[in-house]
């Protein structure tokens, strides 16, 4: 289903909050126009009544149906294998409650390393190292994981030591899933695309 350029805007979760089926109304509208006059774009801004964040949409000319829209929610890749796909929404899902989405992030992040062979027995710890080693992810991301490891793992054993993560933590932990995501599965599976549909064009008639 297209969402429209309504009074209201219909989408899933607020990108900014999160939160389910947010009410997201107009605030005010406007059009604009290329040098030429043409091209034309409506372009409303909304307001989420939740968290207080603005959301730009747009559509072409005459039509309703938005073709822009700034920031965007965030959606996982289907090329994500099942099980960490799994964990990474409910991460997103779970973000107003940030101790349990750094957990799912985490569980996440530990899914996607085992998919790539690292699944005997290892710590995520052992896993996150012996990625490095193989040269599958790099060293600055393996000091990221390993931080979202410890973050993890003091929510996990309830560590008196450390205080309760804020959102910003969560999101950052999230943020790295999605990064390892599209490092892993969602950019070779566009490379694997454009390489077939370069062989395609170059095929004889």
């Amino acid at each position: 289903m297209p969402i429209l350029l309504d009074s209201q805007l219909d989408i899933n979760r607020c990108p900014h909050c999160n939160v389910n089926k947010p009410n997201l109304k107009e605030v005010t509208h406007f059009d604009t126009f290329n040098y030429k006059g043409s091209n034309l774009r409506k372009w409303k801004v909304y307001s989420c009544a939740n968290c207080g964040g603005a959301v730009l949409a747009s559509a072409k000319g005459g039509a309703k149906e938005i073709t822009e829209m700034y920031p965007k929610s965030i959606k996982v890749s289907e090329v994500i294998p099942k099980r960490a796909k799994e964990y990474l929404e409910q991460a997103i899902d779970s973000i107003h409650a940030p101790s349990g989405a750094i957990m799912l992030a985490a569980s996440s992040i530990d899914a996607m390393l085992k998919e790539q062979g690292y699944n005997d027995d290892e710590s995520l710890n052992n896993r996150i190292n012996n990625a490095v080693t193989d040269h599958l992810i790099t060293e600055g991301m393996s000091k990221w994981a390993h931080q979202i490891r410890l973050d993890a793992n003091a929510q996990r054993h309830a560590d008196e030591d450390f205080e309760l993560p804020k959102e910003e933590v969560a999101k950052n932990t999230i943020d790295f899933a999605l990064a390892l995501a599209e490092f892993l599965y969602v950019l070779p599976s566009k490379v694997n695309k454009g390489i077939e549909v370069t062989k395609s064009e170059k095929k004889p008639n």
